[in-house]
């Protein structure tokens, strides 16, 4: 059931485009919220914990900035807050966005006839009870050989400083270079459907916690 034509409100916490479209493609109405947190100073060895730890980070600042406001307790409906984080694994090495024009250039090169693997994880907080559900899908995408000037064009363009490993997999110039995507294309670009409605639920439906005691699973 959509947001709009339930009891509940929801909050996605991210500026990027594709998970506001999938999100409302999904039916549910929103609002959005930015988290204004240091990524690169939260650090784990594996992709699974490094996402997940981004998105309770997202959370908690947003959380923060709402109760400073006010709005959370003000409110008298339930509001869920989504925060989300992906991450391309290479070779078993973890990528985020790129930093540089020459990383950006040596990431898709790599990807360039080969394949990468793509984590991300989901945070659904329910602002009322103070508990959270979380969970991480993952997908591989195959590419055929990317052409130099493409790549050129995706950089001029500022493509892939915008998203994790510098793979926009719904772009124009992109698409046409994905011979396979093996799992859920909507996990490759920020937010899977599936796990996302699978933990609203959970979090509409689960126990109130205790005063001053966060359920987080």
């Amino acid at each position: 059931m959509a947001a709009g034509e339930s009891s509940f409100k929801l909050i996605l916490g991210s500026s990027s485009m594709a998970r506001q479209r999938i999100l409302a493609e999904m039916g549910y109405e929103f609002t959005i919220m930015t988290a204004d947190i240091d990524e690169k100073s939260i650090r784990k060895e594996k992709p699974e914990d490094l996402v997940t730890a981004l998105a309770e980070a997202k959370a908690d600042a947003i959380i923060s900035s709402l109760q400073n406001t006010g709005i959370i307790e003000e409110d008298a409906h339930t509001t869920l807050l989504i925060t989300a984080d992906t991450v391309v694994v290479y070779k078993g090495m973890i990528r985020e966005k790129p930093s540089s024009e020459e990383e950006a250039r040596e990431y898709i090169k790599g990807y360039s006839g080969g394949h990468a693997a793509v984590v991300g994880s989901v945070l659904v907080t329910n602002l009322r009870t103070r508990s959270s559900k979380c969970g991480w899908e993952s997908a591989e995408v195959y590419f055929h050989d990317i052409p130099d000037e493409v790549i050129n064009n995706l950089i001029d363009e500022g493509i892939p400083f915008k998203v994790a490993g510098g793979l926009m997999l719904e772009h124009p110039l992109t698409l046409p270079f994905v011979e396979a995507v093996i799992g859920a294309t909507d996990t490759v670009m920020g937010l899977s459907k599936s796990l996302t409605e699978k933990l609203i639920q959970e979090a509409l439906f689960q126990q109130v916690s205790p005063p001053g005691i966060p359920n987080v699973s």
